[in-house]
């Protein structure tokens, strides 16, 4: 069983930065592999970033390549998600999810466990 915790989420100009964690417990994170979903209102949960057990592998929404970076520290059973150059666009609940197995990151039913979400709101 593993439990997931965002923490960082807020509001913030465009252009600015956040950084999200995702905290997870159990004594096993290092062998899950990561990802980053976020929904805004109305639409479908949408993948963001991935990465595998050990950090040698990331993936991401072509609209955040660039301005956005996944990494891990599995001494700290945490993931982060950094977020530079924020648009408008990125306003939602973005939320961590661990899954046993590699596979295509992009699609949620692939993932065992989610957290709960943080909100992530950028002003014009």
């Amino acid at each position: 069983q593993v439990q997931l915790v965002e923490s960082g989420g807020g509001l913030v100009q465009a252009g600015g930065s956040l950084r999200l964690s995702c905290a997870a417990s159990g004594r096993t994170f290092s062998t899950y592999h990561m990802g980053w979903f976020r929904q805004a209102p109305g639409k479908e949960r949408e993948f963001v970033a991935g990465i595998n057990w050990n950090g040698g592998s990331t993936y991401y929404l072509d609209s955040v390549k660039g301005r956005f970076t996944v990494s891990r520290d599995n001494a700290k059973n945490t993931v982060y998600l950094q977020m530079n150059s924020l648009k408008p666009e990125d306003t939602a609940v973005y939320s961590c999810a661990a899954r046993y197995y590699s596979g295509p990151y992009y699609i949620p039913s692939g993932y065992n466990y989610w957290g709960q979400g943080t909100q992530v709101t950028v002003s014009s």
